[in-house]
């Protein structure tokens, strides 16, 4: 059997250098993609912008603080969706399995095929010819050696690993560096003594299991060691399909709650029909001006997708669960997704 042969291909800076094609007046700059609401966040920012500490998923006001002269851009997901196309068209023709995840990564099997290292490198030039955008690339024998190589010599970077190597390259960094160790378990690590990778390759199993437990302590240790053999899914399964808002002022008001849940399902309900989908639980989620996050859910006999049919049961658990202070973020999902049939289909059109 050959040896696995996994790349993870990673965009540098993606939606802020899709903008830069339309603006490249800008490139050079501390270019920053945020949204424009007082809570909004930063969806990715150009690298000279992360020299002055900005980066995603952090509040928009406090990347404004940090970089003051910073040009600021609105998110146009339709835009960045169609770049993302364009680079992925590529991608697909370049591997016979690829696992595409979100707008702009991708993992690629190239188990068995020949010269993978060579066509990678051809990969990386096509898509900045054909496209102008600019990716890092990770080999390894499996997913997290490629993901963690990816990101290691960003941007531009090629980095190609063996785990043996990925362990010693990585041996001293933070335990949080490969996927699958959260910051809340990154900081339990942290408090046993265990402050990088090699560390917690290292440490006893017996101990590992007694703080962490019989099947997490195995689990962290595997991942600290780049032990992986997850394979390649051509096609994610979409289980559950979810629509949230993070309010600009927190509301208290039951009825304007109310009436942001009814926008929030419609929307929701619009793209469960226009993607022939339906399903059987339904859920809300709450957070409170405090920060603590709340879910409710409810699985139904039959599966849904109306809004006739989904929001009175997110109306419901919305009164039941009666928020006891003021709500910051307020979202609705329809979870265990199913085709829906064709009569199904018209049906629900006409019940939206």
């Amino acid at each position: 059997m050959a040896r696995r042969c996994i790349a993870h291909l990673d965009m540098d800076a993606f939606y802020v250098s899709v903008e830069l094609r339309r603006r490249p007046e800008l490139r050079g700059q501390p270019v920053i993609v945020a949204g424009t609401s007082p809570r909004g966040v930063v969806t990715t920012a150009s690298y000279e912008a992360r020299r002055y500490g900005v980066g995603s998923a952090m509040p928009a006001a406090r990347a404004r603080r940090l970089c003051p002269d910073g040009v600021y851009l609105p998110p146009d997901f339709p835009y960045y969706r169609a770049a993302s196309r364009e680079v992925m068209d590529l991608v697909r023709a370049s591997a016979p399995a690829v696992e595409v995840i979100g707008l702009d990564e991708a993992y690629l099997d190239l188990t068995g095929e020949p010269e993978p290292v060579p066509r990678m490198r051809r990969l990386t030039e096509s898509i900045e010819t054909r496209t102008t955008l600019q990716c890092s690339i990770g080999i390894g024998p499996s997913k997290l050696v490629a993901k963690v190589a990816s990101d290691a010599e960003k941007p531009r970077g090629f980095v190609v690993l063996t785990r043996e190597q990925a362990r010693e390259r990585f041996a001293a960094a933070p335990c949080g560096l490969v996927p699958g160790i959260g910051p809340k378990t990154a900081e339990r690590l942290r408090a046993a003594g265990l402050h990088t990778l090699g560390r917690l390759a290292d440490a006893p199993a017996e101990e590992l299991a007694a703080a962490f437990g019989a099947r997490l302590g195995p689990a962290l240790q595997a991942r600290a060691r780049f032990e992986d053999d997850a394979p390649v899914t051509q096609e994610r399964k979409v289980i559950s399909e979810s629509r949230e808002t993070t309010f600009d002022v927190d509301i208290s008001d039951p009825r304007e709650l109310e009436a942001a849940l009814h926008e929030l399902v419609a929307k929701l309900c619009d793209g469960l029909v226009g993607q022939r989908r339906r399903g059987r639980t339904i859920g809300i989620k709450v957070r409170l001006d405090d920060f603590s996050t709340h879910t409710r859910a409810r699985t139904l006999a039959e599966a849904v997708a109306s809004a006739d049919r989904v929001g009175p049961v997110a109306l419901d658990l919305l009164r039941r669960f009666d928020a006891p202070r003021p709500v910051r973020l307020l979202g609705v999902r329809v979870a265990g997704l199913e085709p829906a049939s064709n009569a199904d289909v018209e049906q629900l059109a006409f019940a939206v």
